[in-house]
């Protein structure tokens, strides 16, 4: 093969692979094609309710609460949460507990998404940032999704998605 024709075809072979996979040609981000847009603001009432694990997240479960005294905050429960790296000797790798919740707004720009902060009290008070204690908003109309936003260029490896009742 001649060496032109060979250079084509690689360029050709490596522009195939930096294309967007059809169907998530129209996302902007990683977060949107695979969960739906994120959220700059939630009410109580958009949040409240039992969210199941998917990817790293399989087995855990969240609940929201709604607080009829305080608007877009209220009790949180968790199964099988991941523990901090302070308390795992002493609790292991996951816990089950209690604390509050409360939507945080996003701010001013568009790179600012709102999101939920946790705050446990049961087992025990944590250290704020020793176990995942904030989880970003997203969602498509028809799905609502609570996530670990760690890396914008992917799919969330941790996820909850709400149950419909």
């Amino acid at each position: 093969m001649n060496r032109p024709l060979r250079h084509l075809l690689t360029a050709t072979a490596v522009a195939s692979l930096l294309t967007p996979l059809a169907g998530c040609s129209s996302a902007s981000t990683a977060v949107e094609a695979c969960m739906g847009e994120q959220a700059v603001g939630a009410t109580s009432g958009e949040l409240a309710g039992e969210y199941a694990g998917e990817g790293e997240a399989k087995g855990v479960t969240i609940t929201l609460t709604p607080s009829e005294a305080k608007p877009g905050s209220g009790r949180v429960t968790v199964h099988n949460w991941p523990t901090g790296d302070w308390y795992k000797g002493e609790l292991g790798e996951t816990f089950d507990g209690s604390g509050s919740w409360a939507v945080v707004g996003g701010g001013s720009s568009a790179a600012e998404h709102a999101y939920v902060a946790l705050s446990f009290t049961t087992p025990e008070r944590f250290l704020e940032g020793d176990t995942l204690d904030r989880l970003s908003i997203a969602g498509d109309g028809a799905r609502v999704y609570l996530y670990e936003d760690d890396d914008p260029d992917v799919c969330p490896a941790f996820r909850l998605r709400k149950q419909s009742r």
